[in-house]
């Protein structure tokens, strides 16, 4: 494709990909207060890693004697559910997007790299989810630290902002995170990186890894940090050994076919497989309205 047709493409990809995340904003703004097919409302949902803390560092309880949030502005209640909403419709269509990520770089690759698509979205949507589910987790593991650090000198009385952005970043920041496997995998499979290239940098990726979690997480808490660099570690090295056993099998394959034979007589023409492909037919040219075909100068 041109210039402007790969623009073109990159258009609609985005459209697609903006569109499906809209409409699950839509779902996400309605599931925060209506339950759906009798389960809990997302509201109670994100609501219970907080309500699930003992009392003596959650002091926040109504009249009713329901655990629940502070606001303290007349649109607190309304951004809240918005920024919830498009938090849940990111995530609820990441495999939308992230199949019209994989269909835009897709003609770039080989056919054999191309059949990996379906393997990709799939592992991407997952991985990502996984992450998120994480980052659920943790956060109830990082409030107690946070407001329990000093319960007998101050109480937090923590309003609804200050917990759902907490938590909204790290829904999204585990989510993220957990797509390094993926991206190790991919650059692998496309020969950018080795095994033996990973096995030697593993110490510093490592403490890279540790690096950022303690720059990304927003807490600044010990719990999500050390929570997400030990997470990434493990991923990490998993798809570490998914590229041992990559290249092993790579290896295997080069050597069945001599490619790697130290008996080559560097006089003799290499072992490759010089049968002439077969050629496409054709396509029949644009005739005009006489029937004729077109006539093309030297520039065109």
């Amino acid at each position: 494709m041109t210039l402007i047709e790969h623009l073109y493409e990159l258009r609609n990809r985005l459209a697609i990909a903006l569109v499906s995340v809209a409409v699950m904003t839509v779902v996400g703004y309605i599931w925060y207060g209506t339950p759906f097919f009798g389960g809990p409302t997302l509201g109670d949902l994100l609501k219970e890693p907080y309500c699930a803390l003992p009392g003596t560092v959650r002091p926040m309880v109504n009249a009713g004697g329901t655990c629940t949030l502070f606001g303290t502005g007349a649109l607190d209640q309304f951004s809240l559910r918005l920024r919830v909403g498009i938090a849940a419709g990111v995530v609820l269509s990441c495999p939308i997007w992230f199949y019209q990520l994989w269909a835009f770089i897709t003609p770039g690759l080989y056919a054999k790299e191309r059949r990996f698509a379906v393997g990709f979205v799939a592992s991407a949507a997952v991985l990502f989810l996984a992450g998120a589910a994480m980052a659920y987790w943790v956060v109830q593991q990082a409030l107690y630290f946070l407001l329990s650090v000093s319960s007998e000198v101050q109480t937090t009385l923590l309003s609804g902002e200050s917990y759902f952005s907490l938590l909204i970043a790290l829904l999204l920041i585990f989510g993220v995170s957990f797509e390094l496997p993926l991206l190790v995998v991919m650059l692998n499979r496309v020969g950018v990186v080795s095994y033996d290239r990973l096995r030697r940098w593993r110490r510093g990726l490592i403490f890279g890894l540790f690096v950022f979690a303690a720059i990304a997480t927003p807490g600044g808490d010990p719990i999500s940090m050390t929570a997400l660099a030990l997470t990434l570690t493990v991923l990490f090295e998993f798809s570490i050994q998914l590229a041992r056993v990559h290249d092993r099998r790579k290896a295997r394959q080069r050597a069945a076919e001599g490619w790697d034979s130290d008996s080559w007589d560097p006089d003799q023409p290499s072992p490759m497989d010089t049968t002439p492909s077969p050629l496409e037919k054709p396509e029949p040219l644009d005739t005009g309205a006489n029937g004729t075909p077109p006539r093309y100068d030297d520039a065109t």
